[in-house]
């Protein structure tokens, strides 16, 4: 089957030439090419094989390595040269409002410009991801616990699951019987590994006071319920390899180093801001009291706690 190819759909817009000339009103200088260096010719004018080139690599780039044949390519340039030409004779290119977006793609594809340059000129090194992972990831000092929880309403059902484990019931049972807690009232109860700071307050305090081996002799109170929670196991928290983490460090560097270059240009230059940086509330908002339903309490937890305590652990 023959790929289509809409115009101007298949990459992105024309490359902008002449962008850093003095005056963005003047017409861009037009680029001597010699026929063996051109693909096409359109009334006279040469279409330039890095053009091709340009385009071919754009749209492996957007299209994630698909190609199209090269006469559609092609196509695709002539049709491109004859709207400019079309254009141009137009004298569209001396409208303000093409001379204006003109001088905003120069701006960005300056700043642009020197971001890869500095990023060319500022690798991030294997040293610098090694020493970020050595203070950040393998630095992190915690305890992993391995648990099973009982879920359920009411404070008189957790104590009555307590006096039933006191008497030897199976907590795996029990909790496959009586839980509240989804997928885990069919396997026991069990949360798996999991990192106290993964839990509601309540239930990783519970848990790291804890005994392995050992069930919580009081019902647990969260949010969720009244749980009763046993401590199978638990081991000091084993960092994730080096080289699993490697390729979020190194973005996270690049960015520091970016972050930096910019706050030190801004630190040896003159800003003046001109317009407010926050909105203004209506007057009337502003003045209309305040009543009862209108004053909540803040919402401190930790976006860990809005979740159950068997989803947080396997986040």
């Amino acid at each position: 089957m023959k790929r289509t190819l809409p115009l101007f759909l298949i990459a992105g817009s024309v490359l902008l030439a002449g962008c850093d000339q003095k005056n963005a009103s003047a017409p861009a200088p037009v680029a001597t090419v010699d026929k063996a260096d051109a693909v096409a010719v359109v009334n006279g004018q040469y279409i330039p094989k890095t053009a091709l080139e340009e385009l071919e690599k754009e749209i492996a780039q957007r299209s994630h390595g698909q190609t199209f044949p090269k006469e559609k390519l092609v196509d695709e340039l002539i049709q491109r040269e004859l709207l400019i030409q079309d254009a141009t004779a137009k004298k569209l290119d001396q409208s303000p409002e093409f001379i204006s977006r003109l001088a905003d793609a120069r701006k960005a594809l300056l700043s642009q410009s020197e971001l890869q340059k500095f990023i060319a000129e500022h690798p991030v090194t294997d040293a610098e991801i090694k020493a970020e992972y050595d203070s950040k990831v393998a630095a992190e000092k915690g305890t992993e616990y391995k648990a099973r929880h009982i879920l359920v309403k009411t404070e008189a059902e957790a104590k009555a699951i307590i006096a039933e484990l006191d008497k030897g019931g199976d907590f795996s049972k029990i909790a496959n019987k009586k839980s509240l807690d989804g997928k885990e009232a069919q396997n026991g109860g069990d949360l798996g590994w999991f990192l106290a700071a993964q839990m509601v307050a309540p239930f990783s305090d519970a848990v790291a006071a804890l005994e392995d081996g050992k069930y919580t002799k009081t019902p647990v109170q969260t949010q969720f319920g009244f749980h009763v929670i046993l401590r199978e196991q638990s081991r000091p928290q084993t960092p994730p390899p080096l080289d699993a983490v490697k390729e979020q460090l190194a973005p996270y560097l690049q960015r520091q180093k970016i972050e930096n270059m910019l706050k030190e240009l801004r630190s040896t230059a003159k800003v003046d801001v001109l317009i407010p940086l926050t909105d203004e509330k209506p007057k009337a908002a502003a003045e209309e009291p305040a009543t009862i339903e209108s004053v909540q309490p803040a919402d401190t937890a930790p976006a860990a706690e809005n979740a159950a305590p068997a989803e947080a652990a396997k986040k």
